[in-house]
């Protein structure tokens, strides 16, 4: 199977070790289901492996775009994780959930003067600072509070991941970060360690998300230390803290390859710190920004079948009760999923379809080209696999359909995180 907490019993898809037919059934559908306890399992990996690797200061940080909800961050913190933030949103939720916010590092390329003033009051540990004009507005309130902010700089090293174009972060064009090439990496870290309200802790970068490529992080690590070293050179600040960020990539269909991230993550320890010894730099903190690889194969997405449409000749359709509103990167990216008839196991799968959508949209497509049972009909489910990342968080109320719940599964046993929402949840801002 495409991981290992998908399975079949008796002509039914097992998530987790649990019916989804059952589940579907239990919670009506779309139904967004998460398995807690691999999360718990993935978080536990990249704290155990940068550790061993690393040292005992490393630290995986939870990329919260990737899923936020309440109860994911009460995970976390239960879990010993710092996070990431890239809005307001993601800040209050994480307060609601009691997560320590010392503990979070806020991102984002364009930080309004309200969002840096709720940071600070919130008490967010850490800014990732983006840009010069950015530098400006924390000192600034920072200034005004008598506090001072501790902040990494985002520096763009000019590395090609060599994956999904609108993923890419680390080339030197990108809309995020300063960039070492132009020389406005050098200008912000000068300008920063002139502000008398903001302390500089580091430096971080990103290359991109969904990368299986065997040195990107390597190459990044190796670019950021050069460049670090050239600051120390320069204006003596040695930097304490590295993030090297996130975007290991995981298996959303089987033709992607299935990657071992602790023994990737010992690889690129090695290249830190033999570029430490031969810069004569000493190992910084490091950090990484798992999200993606920590919750996309610990989600998976149902559906209920409604219309089976036919075109002899051309193709066939299976539309189903969901749509890119909860369902959007194929529509974005063309990205590949798994699919499956959850309540038709056994049966060959011999009819070739394209999963559809219910919006009033023609690329409202959940996934084309898959291979289904002939008997296919309404009321069957169908399941789609590794929704961990990217679909909860990226869900709109487009054509005014209301969101799926969340409902998470440990030990046998099933949970509502996040309720289903009511026609009146979609009006209940309308004046």
């Amino acid at each position: 199977m495409l991981c290992d907490n998908i399975e079949i019993r008796d002509g039914i898809l097992h998530f987790a070790g649990q019916n989804t037919a059952a589940l579907a059934k239990k919670y009506g559908t779309p139904l967004y289901l998460m398995d807690e306890d691999k999360v718990r399992q993935k978080c536990r990996m990249y704290q155990r492996a940068m550790r061993r690797h690393f040292g005992e200061v490393a630290q995986p940080l939870f990329a919260s775009k990737a899923n936020c909800f309440k109860r994911l961050y009460e995970i976390m913190k239960e879990e010993d994780m710092g996070i990431d933030v890239v809005s307001c949103g993601e800040i209050y939720t994480a307060k609601l959930a009691g997560f320590d916010l010392c503990r979070a590092y806020f991102h984002g390329n364009n930080k309004t003067d309200e969002d840096i003033a709720y940071a600070m009051d919130c008490g967010v540990g850490y800014f990732v600072a983006d840009n010069l004009e950015e530098i400006k507005a924390v000192e600034a309130e920072a200034s005004k509070r008598g506090v001072v902010q501790k902040v990494l700089l985002r520096i763009t090293p000019g590395i090609d991941p060599h994956t999904y174009a609108a993923i890419a972060t680390g080339k030197v064009d990108s809309k995020f970060g300063s960039a070492i090439e132009t020389g406005q990496a050098e200008e912000i870290v000068a300008c920063t360690l002139r502000q008398p309200h903001i302390q500089l802790m580091g430096y971080h970068c990103h290359v991109g998300s969904q990368v299986f490529g065997e040195d990107v992080f390597e190459r990044a690590a190796s670019v950021m230390l050069s460049f670090s070293a050239q600051m120390r050179e320069k204006y003596g600040f040695t930097a304490p803290i590295l993030d090297l960020g996130g975007g290991y990539g995981v298996r959303y269909t089987q033709d992607d390859p299935q990657l071992d991230i602790e023994a990737r993550i010992e690889e690129v320890a090695e290249t830190v710190k033999r570029t430490c010894a031969e810069l004569r730099l000493p190992l910084p903190e490091i950090h990484m920004e798992p999200g993606r690889s920590i919750v996309a194969d610990a989600g998976m997405t149902l559906y209920t079948v409604g219309t089976v449409k036919k075109i002899p000749g051309y193709k066939n359709y299976v539309s189903v009760d969901g749509s890119m509103a909860d369902h959007i990167r194929f529509a974005l990216y063309g990205s590949q999923y798994t699919c499956f008839l959850a309540n038709k196991m056994n049966e060959p799968c011999n009819l070739e379809v394209t999963i559809a959508g219910r919006c009033c949209e023609s690329g409202d497509i959940i996934q084309e080209n898959v291979n289904l049972p002939e008997s296919v009909k309404r009321y069957d489910i169908v399941a789609v696999c590794t929704t961990g990342a990217y679909h909860y968080s990226m869900a709109s109320n487009y054509n005014r359909l209301p969101k799926p719940p969340v409902v998470m599964l440990r030990g046998g046993e099933s949970y509502v995180a996040v309720r289903r929402e009511s026609l009146g949840d979609i009006c209940r801002n309308d004046l």
